[in-house]
């Protein structure tokens, strides 16, 4: 690094673990093929709950991706994580042996629910056995930081860790917050977010969320944009991201694939979808002042598409007002609508599929959605061609959360 040059925050690696795929390459060609996933939901103990559809992540084998010594002491959530994390260690081909000091890598991670399905089968031993019955491994397993520590744990990473607890928009929270510490001196960052939400007791704590898509049929359950529109399908999964400083990546000879330029985060309270208009603006006008960007820089939108016509009206308003008349020519895309709403993880799975895109010069379809009622390029139906070079993504969150983060592909950094 050159004397006043400032440090970035580059992406080098990704893991994912969805309902479309495991791993990277299964998980794009999904994506760019617009395959969806959802279905009925099978969890064991969830068929009598009114949400009938679900993206669930099939065919991964905890027990072939994490230690059996993390296995026992960790929820679904903490083994998608952690896979996720080991995957973008090795895109990114870091090993251990690359890393000489522990103190300067670090891990952040987001979470929403933290580890139901553990935390539920530890208390339905108490009830019917009694404490004597209840593991050790209760007291850290449900605990939304329980990711972060786990994968630092195995890692045996000493640099900063933290967890953000934002609402759905923690996950783009947790990359703003990784792209933070590399500015201030941490070399690499292992960020992102990961949730599994279908169990028994997390799905019951759903069951106040209006939003929610209650409809049985899999390709009418998530539609966001269009007149049908009628909530969201819940799901699992997410993705990690490696962030280096671009410097230190360039000098080991890893691919700079993208750089997180801009990022800024507004609330405006739970379920008040028209105020998340103003808030989801200043969000996307705030990442881009951070980026540098103008609003005709913006070459894709990946959008929150929450999938109720009052959300789904506010966010078309706040990228209209956000990016004036480039709004209705920049390309939209929502992938999620083919996996579910995985919570944070969904909005880590969104950063992911962008830094995707921009290497493939393709936009991706938005699964299940054709008849567009807001006055957005929504691409539907077949990926599009084309040059990608700055991606702005968008999430909001059930509590009132709204969050944007720009994103410049290879190593092209902001002017601030």
């Amino acid at each position: 690094m050159t004397a006043g040059e400032k440090r970035r925050a580059v992406v080098t690696g990704i893991g994912v673990v969805a309902p479309t795929g495991v791993g990277v390459e299964a998980y794009w060609k999904a994506t760019a093929e617009g395959v969806t996933a959802l279905g009925p939901i099978t969890r064991e103990g969830c068929g009598h709950f009114p949400m009938r559809v679900a993206g669930e992540v099939r065919g991964f084998d905890p027990q072939a991706m994490v230690e059996g010594t993390f296995l026992v002491q960790t929820d679904r959530f903490s083994h998608f994580a952690m896979a996720a994390a080991q995957m973008a260690l090795a895109d990114a081909r870091l090993g251990r042996g690359d890393l000489t000091d522990p103190f300067s890598v670090g891990v952040v991670t987001a979470a929403g629910s933290g580890g139901g399905e553990f935390g539920q089968r530890e208390l339905q031993k108490l009830w019917a056995n009694g404490p004597k019955h209840v593991g050790p491994y209760q007291s850290i397993a449900w605990f939304y930081a329980a990711s972060t520590g786990q994968i630092s744990i195995r890692g045996g990473f000493k640099g900063p860790c933290g967890v953000v607890a934002s609402d759905e928009a923690g996950g783009l929270d947790a990359l703003a917050h990784g792209d933070r510490e590399v500015r201030r001196g941490t070399d690499t960052l292992v960020v992102g977010a990961a949730e599994a939400p279908l169990a028994p007791y997390s799905m019951a704590c759903q069951l106040g969320y209006a939003e929610l898509s209650r409809e049985s049929e899999p390709d009418r359950a998530y539609r966001p944009f269009t007149p049908s529109a009628c909530g969201f399908v819940p799901a699992e999964g997410g993705a990690v991201l490696l962030l280096e400083e671009a410097g230190t990546a360039r000098a080991r000879g890893a691919d700079l694939r993208a750089t997180v330029a801009g990022h800024a985060a507004t609330f405006t309270g739970a379920s008040q979808w028209e105020k998340s208009r103003e808030g989801l603006a200043h969000a996307i006008e705030g990442a881009l002042a951070q980026a540098g960007c103008r609003p005709g820089d913006v070459d894709v939108v990946f959008a929150d598409a929450l999938g109720t016509p009052e959300a789904d009206r506010a966010e078309a308003l706040a990228l209209a007002d956000a990016l004036g008349p480039h709004a209705r020519r920049v390309p939209v895309t929502a992938p999620k609508t083919g996996t579910g709403r995985a919570y944070c993880g969904s909005a880590v799975l969104d950063a992911a599929a962008a830094v995707l895109a921009m290497e493939h010069g393709l936009v991706p379809p938005t699964p299940n959605v054709f008849d567009v009622c807001h006055d957005l390029d929504l691409v539907a139906g077949r990926a599009r061609p084309a040059e990608l070079r700055t991606a702005l993504v968008l999430s909001r969150g059930l509590m009132g959360s709204n969050s944007a983060l720009v994103l410049r592909h290879g190593a092209t950094g902001s002017d601030e």
